[in-house]
């Protein structure tokens, strides 16, 4: 199973991550996605859809934005 990876304008590889979360103050779940330079448990296949990859031009960190 191989991660969705994007590589930035710097040369660094990001792999995309998943996880479910609950909210403090409501209680309901809600999913988050992040990148990791290391590829862990969460990790994701494939960009969700309706989502696209962005870069902060200031950082390089790559970002989910809905398309």
């Amino acid at each position: 199973m191989a991660a969705f990876s994007h590589k930035n304008t710097k040369g660094q590889t990001y792999f995309l991550h998943m996880r479910d979360v609950v909210l403090r103050g409501s209680g309901k779940t809600q999913r988050i996605y992040f990148f990791a330079k290391v590829t862990a448990k969460g990790s994701l296949d494939a960009l969700p859809e309706g989502y696209k990859v962005i870069e902060n031009k200031k950082t390089g960190l790559p970002v989910l934005k809905k398309a």
